[in-house]
């Protein structure tokens, strides 16, 4: 397909600069695994929007963020055209998403000696929880959490450093970042199961209409052909999986 078989509206939406801007998170190691000589993100994430940009048969132009809500905040401000960011009810205020292309489970670590055993018995008065506050499962226990208090830290490390110095109940964060935390801290563990599954989308800013429903179109195909599950292993990122089939964007 080129750009003459496609609707002019369509282009206009996603490549109005007539190329495909595409937001990348770099600060999760699970999506972008590594950078270029010249410096351009490597890994899942620029793959599905390198994906995107040859559909669309433009040239494509990473504009990398180091954070999710720095990304989420520019949603409003025509820096990219798409960006690959975890959906979150918060973010779809401005950002229209596609289903999940991959998800990653969210669990606790907590310290030696913790008396919880399970996801269900963090949540309960007096217990304070450690957390990325604008990560995707920090952004869920803002809006599903009703005894614990939550402790938001600016960044992962952050959430580790508040943990371990102010003696918190527990420690929230992507299973992958967790197992490392975990060899730092003799005698700590990880809980089984999941309190949530970070699902990382695409996202266009909310007035792109034709754009949300040609991504998630897009996303669905990519999905169903093996095309994740193809970049997953050829990166080599474990604790990454291929989210399940949905129908239609999110947060439209």
């Amino acid at each position: 397909m080129t750009t003459s078989d496609l609707d002019p509206a369509l282009l206009a939406e996603l490549a109005p600069t007539g190329r495909l801007r595409a937001g990348i998170n770099t600060g999760n190691f699970l999506l972008v695994s590594g950078h270029t000589a010249d410096g351009h993100p490597v890994g899942v994430s620029p793959d599905v929007a390198a994906e995107i940009a040859r559909r669309l048969d433009v040239e494509l132009e990473f504009v990398c963020y180091p954070d999710p809500g720095l990304l989420a905040d520019a949603a409003d401000r025509g820096e990219w055209d798409i960006g690959n960011i975890g959906a979150e009810p918060q973010r779809a205020r401005t950002i229209a998403f596609t289903s999940a292309y991959c998800q990653i489970e969210a669990t606790y670590l907590v310290p030696a000696g913790s008396p919880i055993t399970t996801i269900d018995e963090v949540d309960q008065p007096g217990r304070r929880v450690a957390t990325k506050g604008r990560a995707a499962y920090g952004l869920w226990l803002e809006n599903n959490l009703k005894h614990a208090e939550l402790v938001r830290t600016e960044s992962i490390d952050d959430s580790f450093d508040a943990f371990v110095e102010q003696e918190l109940d527990a420690l929230a964060g992507l299973r992958p970042r967790l197992l490392k935390d975990f060899e730092r801290l003799p005698g700590a563990r990880i809980l089984e199961g999941q309190f949530s599954a970070v699902q990382q989308s695409v996202g266009t800013p909310r007035g792109n209409l034709k754009a949300a429903e040609w991504l998630a179109e897009v996303i669905e195909e990519l999905k169903a052909s093996g095309f994740i599950a193809g970049l997953i292993e050829r990166h080599a990122v474990q604790g990454l999986s291929v989210a399940p089939r949905a129908d239609g964007p999110e947060g439209t």
